[in-house]
């Protein structure tokens, strides 16, 4: 296992990854650290899944997906990786998109004991986590530095396939095209997240927005989010 790949070449939306790999179509589903819900949401309309439970552990967050869900198919609960609310092979797939290192590191084992508990055998673990590199994560370090809790939550997905508990079916490394029209749509998007505080002092703030619009041009902002995908079937 590689937790990056500097030769990766391929840009798209992770859209077109999360479909080629996965098997949704009549899949019970479980999605953890659902956020705003944008991938539960075009899952759902895709058609394909059966039922998508999707779990958030921000309070504000998960009300406002309560107070906006109008999808069928989808369940929203209050809820963290490393006590999922339930029951034992309960599900086909389960989603992480860029939330295990969200989760407490000492927490990250029993996040992976929880995910194959809840999947039925031979089931599929989709885990995307962003790769510390690129000129968007030269930004965001300045205020919120992620490189540790990365590199456990890659430690831990390693663990959990060196012990027998998943086998590893690939490794895939990609990059996400992100426009930022504007200075404020990247505060907006990136500083008020209610998931986590970011407080930045006058002069931080400064120089934040100082390397951002190094790269804004006419058009707004543009990055690449090198990202890997590590898909694991229960063991």
């Amino acid at each position: 296992m590689m937790i990056s790949n500097p030769l990766a070449n391929l840009v798209c939306d992770e859209r077109d990854v999360y479909e080629q790999l996965l098997p949704l179509q009549g899949a019970d589903i479980l999605e953890l650290g659902c956020g705003k819900a944008e991938k539960t949401r075009a899952i759902s309309q895709s058609g394909k899944a059966r039922s998508i439970t999707a779990l958030e552990v921000d309070e504000i967050q998960h009300a406002a997906n309560l107070h906006s869900n109008d999808l069928a198919n989808v369940s929203f609960a209050l809820g963290g990786a490393e006590a999922i609310p339930a029951a034992d092979e309960s599900f086909d797939v389960v989603l992480m998109f860029k939330s295990l290192h969200h989760v407490p590191v000492a927490q990250m084992d029993r996040a992976m004991a929880e995910i194959r508990r809840v999947l039925r055998p031979g089931g599929m673990a989709y885990i995307s986590e962003p790769v510390f590199a690129g000129e968007f994560n030269e930004i965001l370090r300045l205020f919120h530095d992620e490189e540790a809790v990365r590199e456990a939550a890659f430690s831990a997905v390693e663990r959990a396939v060196a012990a027998g508990r998943f086998e590893l079916v690939s490794e895939t490394f990609f990059s996400t095209p992100t426009r930022f029209e504007t200075f404020e749509q990247f505060e907006e998007r990136i500083l008020k997240v209610t998931h986590t505080e970011h407080r930045l002092s006058p002069d931080l703030y400064r120089r934040v927005r100082e390397q951002f619009m190094r790269h804004m041009t006419p058009h707004g902002a543009d990055f690449e989010t090198p990202l890997r995908v590590d898909l694991l079937r229960k063991a």
